[in-house]
């Protein structure tokens, strides 16, 4: 069973290599933020175990301005058929 579940829509970051997020939402950020200090491994990265339709999927969430961003691979997009501006639901369980 997932610690966290939410839906949200598939954003771009632009670094060095575009990369595909999942931004968390107000509720479930301040949630994090009260029990990141118990399972961060450092710089606030919180490991996740993921689920977006049938993949599952290791990850960690980013901390960034108040939220938690959640990284989705391509290989997670691929088999999903996940795009850019979809909507999906995540679903995550805090590895530590």
């Amino acid at each position: 069973m997932a610690d966290l579940e939410f839906t949200g829509e598939v954003v771009e970051w632009r670094g060095p290599a575009p990369f595909h997020f999942l931004v968390t939402p107000p509720a479930e950020s301040e949630w994090l933020q009260e029990i990141m200090r118990d399972v961060t491994y450092g710089w606030g990265m919180i490991p996740v175990t993921g689920r977006i339709g049938g993949t599952e999927f290791a990850t960690s969430l980013w901390p960034r301005k108040g939220s938690f961003w959640l990284p989705v691979k391509d290989s997670v997009r691929a088999a999903e058929k996940i795009e850019l501006g979809d909507v999906v639901t995540v679903g995550l369980s805090i590895r530590g």
